[in-house]
């Protein structure tokens, strides 16, 4: 069984949403009327441990395809299956989907479960586990993230909150414990085994002292839980969520700050590697950064490495909007490889090395 890691992106040109195993990527789009939604298997010369030279094939491979009927703007795997969730960002509902095997090249559509029924604007956020059977945690906002049994459409939990933050985030910290990360800061981490309120961890102030947008991402370990979160100014909170009242650690990132929406901005812990997070969604680069640096004070942090492959390779006219990426994510396997999109429709595996420990 493949690991399953994810991209959700918002590129303007074909692709919405993708989420990536250890030797393939699903994409799909986000146009009207319909979409594709496609595996394609990563090139071999990216996946060869030896004799990387002797392997000529360098592009992406197609191994199963389908289509929507509508668009997709969130998509993902359900953990140890061949199945995956979809939201189309014109409702609240779900739609499910069988990815193929090695029986059959076609992605099909299974069944769809009916959402909260809200008619917020937000983008539907998504979170998905296996247990005895596939869940799924989903909403827009905090008032309406709910778990859903996938097989029966059944409501096993709701956040318990009553308050309505736009939702940046949703992610699983353990088998029965998640995160859920809102607009304006506020976290609220909940167990979807106990009634009791969530815990709410609220926003630090902006430096900027203007309202901000804020995006987290959280990394569980045995004995700390790491939290970083990140505005639209470039401030770069990091916190334990295990240790309230901890010293916060903080930096003001080298990043074009823009105006952003929700959907612009990835902030993401590095699986395999310690204290790094990589930001995308300021412009046309992916930033690797290491936390270990950062103090209390903010001081302004330079990034390890930079990768700006998509302003470089894009064939954009001189007039037109510049590329922005749109989103990544890291390999759950390989250290120090990524997959980003950007909004020319581009889609790059790339690997990154360490520059100032590489000169060392």
């Amino acid at each position: 069984m493949f690991a399953v890691w994810f991209i959700s992106t918002a590129v303007t040109k074909l692709f919405s949403s993708l989420f990536v195993v250890s030797a393939a990527v699903c994409v799909a789009g986000y146009q009207l009327p319909k979409n594709e939604i496609l595996e394609l298997r990563l090139p071999l010369k990216l996946l060869a441990d030896e004799n990387k030279g002797l392997c000529a094939e360098r592009d992406f491979k197609v191994v199963h395809g389908g289509f929507a009927d509508g668009p997709v703007r969130c998509l993902r795997h359900v953990p140890g299956t061949r199945c995956a969730v979809t939201t189309d960002g014109l409702s609240s509902n779900l739609q499910l989907w069988d990815l193929g095997g090695d029986d059959s090249d076609v992605i099909r559509r299974t069944g769809s479960i009916e959402g909260s029924g809200s008619q917020s604007q937000q983008r539907c956020r998504l979170a998905a586990r296996l247990r005895s059977q596939p869940e799924v945690l989903h909403g827009a906002q905090s008032s309406d993230v709910r778990l859903t049994l996938l097989s029966s459409g059944q409501t096993l939990y709701q956040l318990a909150t009553d308050s309505a933050d736009p939702l940046t985030s949703l992610q699983f910290l353990s088998d029965h414990v998640f995160l859920a990360g809102c607009c304006n800061g506020n976290v609220y981490v909940a167990d979807t085994r106990s009634s009791a309120a969530p815990q709410l961890s609220p926003p630090p102030p902006a430096s900027s002292g203007q309202s901000v947008l804020w995006w987290t991402d959280a990394s569980a370990g045995p004995t700390s839980c790491r939290l970083v979160r990140l505005s639209s100014s470039g401030q770069a909170v990091l916190s334990d969520l295990r240790i309230p009242g901890a010293a916060v650690h903080q930096a003001q990132l080298d990043v074009q700050t823009r105006c952003c929406g929700p959907d612009d901005v990835r902030v993401s812990w590095a699986p395999v590697l310690d204290n790094c997070v990589s930001v995308s969604g300021f412009g046309g680069a992916v930033q690797i950064y290491d936390t270990s640096a950062w103090r209390a004070e903010p001081r302004e942090a330079q990034p390890l490495f930079e990768h700006r492959g998509h302003m470089v390779l894009s064939q954009q006219s001189d007039d037109a909007v510049p590329v922005s990426v749109t989103s990544h994510v890291w390999h759950p396997e390989r250290p120090r490889t990524l997959l980003s999109a950007a909004s020319d429709g581009s889609i790059h595996v790339w690997d990154w090395v360490d520059q100032s420990a590489a000169s060392s």
